[in-house]
């Protein structure tokens, strides 16, 4: 496989080297791509040096996948090129994710919708894919009515600059501001722009976006997304509502017979999941699972999950496995 990793020094780009090396993806040719002014460096892939190329070199090459961490305008503008130049790419921000003739795919839950003409495929949100590793096999058993989620969102998600902030705000040093806030010591119910009915973007990807992964639209989904002062993973607290009554020890059977889900859940020996466990890690954690005493067949439950693995790179890397699995690319 010829791989072309579009958006190789960002924060995401860095970690899907790092989870193409350790996976053992079948790599006989990388290709790292950058913005212009990056283009000449050096970035490390299994311990070689790999010089950054142009956008229009790497379609030259014709890689066989291209998985993009560029942002939605570099995506919009240069993912067509690559596919019509016969490139599958798999696309890591929001351009392409609604869009009804391209799929959202969270491997584990829908890879069985990839077909060999899909020559753009999106990577859903980061505090998405967490969510539905939960939502899709709850649903196939007992049919969701309504969820109401609650993140509590890693830096990390924003980038290295707010990384830096929290880190400059933790030291006392003097660092440049990317939230309209301190981040230390805080929580931020502000997680991307707000749209003019009040949500953020953010909320309104958690809203939309698992509707059309799990290919249901008969729930409803509301969201408020919170940005924290942590590194290692987002956090999401969810009420789900279902059509059908459930016993909990079956919904913890459920969860723990789902690949990529660990059920941590003991909560007498204070065992539940956190950030600090699940940075590093490409499994979706899940516990704290209890019913909501509030009304009839409605459960709460916790959800953590490395945003830069499995909610960004990990899963790209995954669909991209599927495709050579699959022979679909």
């Amino acid at each position: 496989m010829k791989v072309a990793v579009v958006g190789s020094t960002g924060m995401v780009g860095q970690v899907m080297l790092k989870v193409l090396e350790e996976r053992n993806f079948p790599v006989t040719e990388l290709i790292p791509v950058a913005s212009e002014k990056s283009v000449g460096k050096k970035v490390k892939y299994k311990q070689k040096e790999f010089t950054i190329v142009s956008m229009k070199d790497a379609i030259a090459a014709k890689p066989d996948i291209a998985i993009f961490s560029a942002g939605g305008s570099t995506s919009l503008e240069f993912a067509p090129l690559f596919a019509e130049a016969g490139v599958t790419v798999i696309d890591n921000s929001s351009a392409w994710r609604m869009d009804p003739d391209k799929k959202l795919v969270v491997p584990e839950i829908n890879a069985d919708v990839l077909t060999k003409e899909d020559k753009i495929i999106a990577n859903p949100n980061c505090s998405t894919i967490q969510l539905v590793m939960v939502l899709g096999p709850l649903n196939k058993k007992y049919d969701l009515k309504r969820v109401i989620v609650s993140t509590y969102q890693s830096v990390t998600g924003t980038g290295k600059a707010a990384v830096d902030q929290l880190n400059g705000e933790i030291s006392g040093n003097d660092t440049a501001k990317v939230y309209p806030y301190q981040i230390f010591k805080n929580a931020l119910p502000h997680c991307d722009v707000f749209a003019d009915d009040d949500y953020t973007k953010e909320e309104i990807k958690l809203m939309k976006e698992p509707k059309k992964i799990l290919g249901d639209d008969t729930f409803n989904l509301t969201a408020t997304a919170v940005r924290v002062p942590v590194q290692g993973g987002h956090s999401e607290s969810v009420n789900i509502e279902f059509e059908n009554e459930f016993e909990l020890d079956e919904v913890r059977k459920i969860l723990s017979e789902t690949p990529g889900v660990v059920v941590m859940d003991d909560v007498k020996n204070n065992h539940y999941p956190m950030p600090l466990y699940s940075e590093g890690k490409d499994e979706v954690f899940v516990g704290r699972i209890r019913r909501d005493l509030s009304q009839p067949k409605t459960l709460n439950l916790w959800i953590v999950a490395d945003n830069l693995r499995k909610g960004a790179a990990t899963n790209a890397v995954q669909i991209a496995e599927y495709l050579v699995a699959n022979n679909l690319v």
